[in-house]
């Protein structure tokens, strides 16, 4: 279980402080699917790089299956069991599909092992595991392999920035089908209407704050008066 108490984050910027985030607190529960979601410059992605390390708090703990984690760092957090795909996939000039399996993996993968993860992506493996990972790939490409290391990795905690982000209506169909049918925990930044309806628990940042925490039903209403226009169908 991930357990967040207080987390806040302030920057300096010209001689002024500015709050990202302030007093966030909440849980993870082993194997669910929570989404966090509200308007742009909420501070979701801000929170997500907390959670796996990239960027400390400024105040506030973190906790994973009751371990102190907050002075852990990025590879720390990884050697414990976190995963992460970011918003903007990155490329890796001279690796190929299947490179960055083997290493996700720690092991020698062939094409029957590959299929297992790329297909789960909509990808075949047949045609990308020779594939170098570089800026020849699509968007929507780059996502769906980023995805497909993350499940390889077999991490106990996903983390997701906007997974849905350049992937096309086909691709997100499977993209549910995966938080659905995969028994892993996933935290997930969305904005996607689709990917909120079937999460366990849903986030709702508003200005660095949370605004609500609660299943579908219980945040329905708020999200439709509130910040539908953000929702994407």
């Amino acid at each position: 279980m991930l357990e967040l108490k207080n987390i806040s984050y302030v920057i300096e910027e010209n001689g002024n402080k500015i709050e990202i985030l302030k007093d966030i607190s909440f849980t993870v529960k082993d194997k669910d699917l929570v989404v966090i979601t509200g308007p742009n410059g909420s501070g979701k992605s801000t929170l997500a790089k907390i959670i796996m390390g990239i960027i400390a708090p400024t105040s506030g703990e973190i906790f994973f299956n009751g371990l102190n984690i907050t002075s852990l760092n990025l590879t720390e957090r990884a050697k414990i069991g976190f995963g992460f795909a970011f918003q903007q996939p990155t490329t890796f000039k001279g690796l190929t599909v299947k490179d960055l399996l083997n290493i996700a993996t720690n092991e020698e993968n062939n094409l029957s092992t590959s299929c297992d993860y790329l297909s789960k992506v909509g990808l075949c493996a047949r045609e990308y595991t020779d594939r170098e990972v570089n800026s020849k790939l699509s968007g929507g490409e780059l996502k769906r392999i980023e995805l497909a290391l993350l499940l390889a990795k077999n991490s106990c905690l996903n983390i997701c920035d906007e997974p849905e982000a350049g992937i096309d209506l086909w691709s997100f169909d499977a993209l549910i089908r995966l938080f659905l049918q995969e028994d892993k925990t996933f935290l997930v930044i969305s904005h996607q209407k689709g990917l909120i309806e079937i999460a366990n628990e849903i986030i709702i940042l508003k200005k660095g704050q949370i605004e609500h925490i609660g299943k579908y039903e219980d945040v329905e209403e708020y999200l439709s008066s509130n910040v539908c226009e953000r929702l994407e169908e």
